[in-house]
């Protein structure tokens, strides 16, 4: 599977952007996704995640409220909707994907990552 991550941007806090990552292979439906982050000069860190038929959903609790995942498998795309950003949201954006759920807690473990897309929130 071949992840590209798009939909980076610069926005103003309070505002909105939408991640996209797309999947090549007629698999798809048979990986569950995260969407993770990365600062600068922090660690890496799990911001959401989607079950293969999409009705097992996880949030980090600084997004929870905030952002929304979903996954549309006809088109091979899961899908980050992000409101209210701040600057704290500020990040490269990565996803992931990797046949079991659980292991997206496991970054070690992913089987497949996208390549990243900036995301930059100004105050």
């Amino acid at each position: 599977v071949q992840l590209q991550a798009s939909g980076g941007g610069l926005v103003q806090a309070g505002g909105s952007l939408r991640l996209s990552c797309a999947a090549s292979g007629r698999t798809f439906s048979t990986y569950a996704v995260g969407w993770f982050r990365q600062a600068p000069g922090k660690e890496r860190e799990s911001v959401a995640a989607i079950s293969r038929s999409g009705d097992t959903t996880y949030y980090n609790d600084s997004v929870k409220g905030r952002f929304t995942i979903s996954r549309d498998n006809a088109k091979n795309t899961v899908y980050l909707q992000m409101n209210s950003l701040k600057p704290g949201d500020t990040a490269v954006y990565y996803c992931a994907a990797d046949p079991v759920f659980f292991v997206l807690s496991d970054y070690g473990r992913i089987a497949y990552w996208g390549q990243g897309t900036q995301v930059t929130v100004s105050s």
